[in-house]
């Protein structure tokens, strides 16, 4: 039987093009006495995870994208291990908000000689957990296109419209501060809130800690959209950090919880909510009315 004493990296080959290759991750892991586990057909980020922490692993590495890190994450939260995140996928978001250094993913590996742990929140829904956040409605919808991965702008522009004009919706009501959400067209939950108030830093997360999920919900219009909508939009995102915009039927607000009610036989309630964090290693420092069903993303 492999022991695997100490820290275990789990890599994934393919995450930002290669990147775990072009920057030698794994000769660069070895140097601090870390084993590295590979994912591949059959050996999902996930299940290495599993099986280093059944061989003895006392720390988890993970180098790869949001959707690699979120599984592994998953698993050292629920084992109460240290996890190092390295930043070798596309858009590495999470890392990004950690502090790390996307330029250089191998510099997050010093982490294992001299790295300070701090603890972060994870979002979970219902029972799946996530670094980033989950969404419903346009960009859900999105990434199930076969065309996303390599034209992810020209397929959101081709789902938008429907959704915008409000032809397509999310089939589910949002219980908001004070009100009830019926039949959004967005709904966007992340893992602690995104800054909206200024372009520089739109999107970005300045603490992983405040124990609060993000929300942000834009209700059905009740007409056409005007031509000016997406400078509207651009302008109460900005505007509405928290709060609520009659005129774009955006609303905004933080909370340890957020509710959403699926209508079905047995009306399923999907519960967006904080999970305890992992702590983390860081390095220094169209026409006719349709309804969309409420698949979400998360990362």
């Amino acid at each position: 039987m492999t022991t695997d004493a100490g820290v275990v990296v789990v890599m994934n080959p393919g995450s930002g093009g290669g990147k775990v290759g072009r920057f030698r991750l794994v000769e660069r892991a070895g140097r601090y006495g870390a084993t590295v586990r590979m994912t591949g057909p059959g050996q999902g980020a996930a299940w290495l995870a599993r099986q280093a922490i059944e061989n003895g692993a006392a720390v988890l590495g993970v180098a790869g994208g949001d959707g690699t890190v979120s599984a592994v994450a998953a698993v050292a939260t629920d084992a109460g291990l240290p996890l190092v995140v390295i930043p070798a996928g596309t858009r590495n978001h999470f890392a990004r908000d950690l502090g790390l250094d996307l330029g250089d993913p191998a510099r997050a590996l010093e982490a294992l000689g001299d790295g300070e742990p701090v603890r972060v929140d994870l979002g979970m829904v219902n029972s799946h957990v996530f670094v980033n956040n989950v969404s419903f409605g346009i960009y859900a919808e999105a990434l199930l296109e076969p065309e996303y991965r390599e034209a992810k702008a020209r397929t959101l522009a081709a789902i938008a419209p429907r959704y915008l004009a409000g032809q397509q919706w999310v089939d589910a009501s949002v219980e908001a501060p004070g009100e009830r959400i019926e039949h959004p067209q967005v709904v966007l939950v992340s893992n602690n809130a995104y800054h909206l108030g200024t372009p520089r830093y739109l999107g970005r997360r300045f603490t992983l800690a405040s124990g609060l999920l993000g929300a942000i919900v834009f209700k059905r219009p009740a007409g056409p959209p005007p031509p000016d909508l997406f400078v509207r939009l651009r302008r109460d995102l900005r505007r509405h950090a928290t709060g609520h915009s009659a005129e774009t039927g955006i609303v905004a607000w933080a909370a340890a919880q957020v509710h959403l009610i699926v209508p079905s036989i047995f009306s399923l309630v999907v519960i967006v909510a904080m999970k305890a964090g992992a702590e983390n290693r860081l390095v220094g420092g169209s026409a006719r009315g349709h309804t969309s069903a409420p698949t979400p993303s998360g990362g």
